[in-house]
């Protein structure tokens, strides 16, 4: 079967995305209501992941412009379906070796999810960024983002199912999934658009990834561009872990779902989910005809404009006195995210040269991890000392100085 790349692409982006809402979905319910984690033990899984990625971001980046992006790619698909499979199975580990807690298991879990993101991390969007190249890689990108919601709709019913039977089971059947698409890439991913860096005579495999760790860093410092999306990074890591962490936690210990609706934790979790990917599906589709996706100055005004709307609600997210009022803000907070990811994937590529592209965007996210690393436990002490509304506060303030910097970004063009 011949397969070209921006179908591969997307059959990447369908499964993942299967796989990941299949987990995702209903995490909350395995996490807080199964293993009981408090709000800063579930800060502390989230920074025990983004450590690291920290760690191990720049080195995998490197192998992927030096070496191979489909090998990073592989590698990295395998080891983060190894990853999920082993929190899948935390109960009968937690039975076969008693010493070690159940928080111990979630963090070792953790390891395997952080070495594997690193590798897929930049090697993704760099592979396919050569194979079709950057002129229509923003239709591309939003192509895939419905793809990815389609097949997010289809998972959330998958994780509904499974955690009625075992709350543990979502995260096993997602991690067999990325072990199956690692099998299928082996044999149908092909790499034709990336030439390996040319080695030196006599020179070492480390001095080789020394170089090309050298060029990158190079590039961002030579453009101003990528200066400020480090800094677009960095602050955006730090917000999105209180809110990624936290948001759950506060729908069930601080707004309480409607009694009047018997719905299971689990089944809200998925309603939830599917909405969100509904609406993001229309919104991506209504984004794509009427923005330029693959003019940047375009790209930059609407990520200024989705920023800022994404503070607004945040805060009433955080602030709302009951269900309904969540449940709407979550919702549109949703349907922006759905917008922003591949606006963003392409504000990057445009920016970045192909020999590094890899390496620059392993730097980017592994600024991302920073901020995640350094405002998670921040935000997680203030929801276990204070409030998880406080900690959701505090997480749109920090998104607030990315508005001047798309603001300044849009004045240099």
């Amino acid at each position: 079967m011949k397969m070209n790349a921006t179908q591969l692409y997307l059959i990447m982006r369908f499964i993942t995305a299967l796989a990941n809402a299949t987990m995702f979905t209903t995490y909350a319910v395995f996490y807080i209501a199964t293993l009981r984690l408090s709000p800063l033990e579930l800060l502390i899984v989230g920074t025990v992941l983004e450590l690291t990625v920290v760690l191990f971001e720049g080195v995998t980046g490197v192998v992927a412009d030096t070496y191979s992006r489909r090998l990073s790619i592989i590698v990295g698909t395998f080891v983060l379906g190894s990853g999920f499979a082993l929190q899948g199975v935390i109960g009968p580990l937690q039975e076969w070796v008693p010493f070690l807690p159940v928080l111990g298991w979630v963090l070792l879990a953790q390891v395997f999810f952080g070495v594997g993101h690193t590798f897929i991390s930049g090697a993704d969007t760099a592979w396919i960024a050569d194979e079709v190249g950057e002129k229509s890689l923003g239709s591309l990108f939003m192509r895939a983002k419905r793809v990815s919601l389609v097949a997010t709709m289809a998972g959330i019913g998958l994780s509904v199912g499974l955690s009625t039977l075992g709350t543990q089971l979502p995260y096993f059947v997602g991690g067999l999934m990325y072990v199956a698409l690692g099998l299928f890439l082996i044999f149908f991913m092909k790499e034709k658009g990336f030439t390996p860096r040319k080695r030196e005579k006599d020179s070492s495999q480390w001095k080789e990834m020394k170089t090309t760790w050298l060029s990158g860093v190079k590039v961002v410092r030579s453009q101003p561009i990528l200066l400020l999306i480090l800094i677009v990074t960095l602050f955006s890591g730090a917000a999105s872990e209180g809110y990624d962490r936290l948001r759950e936690a506060h729908l069930i210990t601080d707004v309480g779902f409607p009694k009047s609706i018997p719905f299971s934790m689990a089944v809200w979790f998925g309603v939830i989910a599917a909405l969100t990917a509904f609406l993001g599906l229309f919104a991506v589709k209504f984004t794509e005809k009427r923005l330029d996706v693959n003019n940047e100055r375009a790209v930059m005004v609407g990520m200024f404009v989705l920023t800022s709307l994404r503070i607004v609600l945040l805060l009433s997210f955080a602030l709302s006195p009951n269900f309904w009022w969540a449940l709407s803000s979550l919702l549109l907070i949703g349907v922006i995210e759905a917008i922003s990811s591949p606006l963003y994937d392409t504000w990057l590529n445009l920016n970045i040269p192909s020999n590094v592209r890899a390496t620059v965007l392993s730097m980017l996210s592994q600024s991302n991890a920073l901020g995640q690393t350094a405002g998670g436990p921040v935000v997680g002490w203030i929801g276990s000392r204070v409030s998880i509304r406080a900690s959701l506060i505090v997480a749109a303030v920090l998104l607030s100085p990315i508005v001047y910097v798309y603001g300044k970004a849009m004045r240099k063009k």
